[in-house]
C-alpha cells in the first residue's frame, strides 16, 4: 500500500472545508502557546473540552458543522500529556492517534488535516511521529494531510 500522508506547505486553516482538523494538546486545555493559540481563536471550546474529561492517550472531540455538505467537519484534539508544560510520548501519541482513528472511523471522517504534530514545542522528531500516523491510519479510508509553513 501507498503512503496514508500527503504533504502541503501552507497554513493548516487554509484545507477544505471537507476536511477535519487535529492537533495535540495538555489534559489541562491550556493551548496557551504554538497552532493551539490559533485553533483556540477560531473555534473556541475550550469549555467544552473541558468537560470531556479526556486523559493522556485518549482524544477530545469538538463538532464544528462548516457547510451543510460537511456536517461532521470536527476539531479533533489528542491528549498527550496531563499539563501544558510537560511533553508528550511517542506513546501518549500513539494511543490519542488511535482513539482519533476510532472517532474518524466512526463518525464517516475521511479526510483529515493536522500540522506536524507533537514536533513543534513538544519536541518530537517528525521522522518517528509519521511512521506512526502512517501505521495507524494505514487500515482505514482516511487520508491524511500533513501542513508545514
Amino acid at each position: 500500500m501507498g503512503s496514508k500522508l500527503r504533504y502541503v506547505k501552507g497554513d493548516l486553516f487554509s484545507c477544505p472545508s471537507t476536511h477535519s482538523l487535529a492537533h495535540c494538546i495538555s489534559m489541562d486545555c491550556k493551548m496557551g502557546a504554538g497552532i493551539a493559540v490559533l485553533f483556540k481563536k477560531k473555534f473556541g471550546g475550550v469549555e467544552e473540552l473541558l468537560a470531556q474529561q479526556r486523559k493522556p492517550g485518549e482524544c477530545a472531540v469538538l463538532k464544528r458543522g462548516f457547510l451543510a455538505l460537511n456536517p461532521v467537519a470536527t476539531f479533533g484534539v489528542e491528549i498527550t500529556k496531563q499539563k501544558y508544560n510537560q511533553k508528550p510520548t511517542y506513546e501518549t501519541l500513539r494511543q490519542s492517534l488511535e482513539a482519533m482513528k476510532v472517532h474518524c472511523v466512526e463518525n464517516g471522517v475521511t479526510k483529515l488535516s493536522i500540522p506536524r504534530i507533537g514536533c513543534g514545542l513538544d519536541r518530537l522528531t517528525w521522522d518517528n511521529v509519521s511512521v506512526i500516523v502512517e501505521e495507524v491510519f494505514q487500515p482505514t479510508d482516511v487520508a491524511v494531510t500533513v501542513y508545514s509553513l
